[in-house]
């Protein structure tokens, strides 16, 4: 397997370009801002998502191919105020600068860490991409499958191309972000899904990150102007306590009682096999304390059908049913023209 992973070493090599989110420290060493780990690399080495190398003094970053390429429903993200029942063509490279132990994408996300991990890229250029999505007309394009933050570059060289028809960007990310490469974004990407994983450091560290990077990557979401949704998977004995839950949507609430809140239900993957599959009890139990710590809109998921009311959305003003779901199936929008239909408030979003 060695070899195997080496040969897409210089596989992923070949298929790069020098990237645009990094500085030079000196002859040798480079800094790459593309995320919240701000890797100082040597000459020769890989920063901590392993696809991002120095070469010759130059930062290297993936560029012309996927390894997965889908139209999927917005819901599937999930974003549940964009564009409701829509599809979405969603496309993913390899790498990540985390390493979850639960991670369900993990053959891409962990491609070069670890020696299971890894598939062969398939070649295409932005243009092509772009081609597809408009021939099935989807009005957006996401980057996700694998951390879209380290793939950034190949993400705007798409997202120029499809903003010019009328196409707009969307990332699925872990929120690992540094301002730099959020500014670099915001002129081609409008809506943001952030994972909070849990509101406990030392937990972060375990998966790679740092909390307070990530929930600084919120805050700059929402003044920044991106469309911005979180979601958290709720993993039993990991970040499933009472007061680990309320403690995020505190967080949230003080930075928007319009973000939406996903609580979604882990299952056995990869590493991760001994904690118990989430209840639905236990999504229900956690969207309830969104709604009691002053968050709008908060959605069970990942579990159709058993989930109560916590699959639809309501009016946060009058109550009204406005969007019906089951799963990623949209079963009525009575949303009009942004509005309430009942009472004729805004409901935050992007709805036609």
């Amino acid at each position: 397997m060695y070899s195997e992973v080496q040969t897409l070493r210089d596989v992923l090599i070949k298929n790069s370009r020098e990237g645009e989110l990094y500085r030079k420290i000196d002859d040798k060493r480079i800094e790459c801002f593309a995320c919240g780990h701000r890797c100082k690399i040597p000459e020769g080495r890989s920063g901590v998502c392993k696809v991002r190398f120095n070469s010759g003094g130059k930062l290297l970053v993936p560029w012309g191919y996927v390894t997965s390429l889908a139209l999927d429903p917005i819901e599937k993200k999930p974003f549940f105020h964009v564009y409701p029942g829509s599809y979405t063509l969603s496309f993913g490279m390899l790498g990540c600068d985390f390493h979850c132990d639960y991670c369900q994408n993990w053959v891409t996300s962990q491609a070069l860490r670890d020696p299971v991990a890894g598939i062969l890229p398939d070649f295409i250029t932005p243009e092509e991409i772009v081609e597809i999505a408009l021939k099935y007309k989807s009005k957006i394009i996401t980057s996700t499958y694998n951390e879209p933050l380290i793939t950034s570059e190949w993400a705007v060289g798409i997202f120029k191309i499809a903003k010019k028809y009328g196409i707009r960007g969307a990332y699925v990310s872990n929120g690992n972000a540094t301002p730099e490469v959020l500014d670099y974004l915001r002129p081609y990407v409008d809506f943001y899904k952030v994972d909070l994983k849990t509101f406990n450091d030392l937990n972060y560290r375990k998966l790679g990150g740092r909390l307070s990077v990530v929930l600084d990557t919120i805050k700059m979401l929402v003044e920044k102007g991106f469309w911005v949704e979180v979601v958290t998977l709720v993993v039993p004995g990991f970040n499933d306590s009472e007061s680990e839950l309320r403690d995020i949507a505190k967080f949230l609430a003080s930075v928007s009682p319009n973000i939406p809140w996903h609580v979604t239900a882990f299952h056995k993957d990869y590493k991760m096999t001994d904690p118990d599959n989430t209840r639905p009890e236990q999504l229900i139990r956690a969207a309830e304390i969104g709604y009691e710590e002053g968050l709008r809109f908060v959605y069970a998921g990942n579990i159709p059908g058993y989930v109560d009311k916590y699959e639809n959305t309501y009016c946060y003003n009058c109550g009204a049913l406005l969007v019906e779901r089951f799963g990623f199936r949209v079963v009525r929008n009575k949303i009009e023209s942004g509005r309430c239909y009942k009472c004729g408030i805004d409901i935050p979003g992007f709805w036609g």
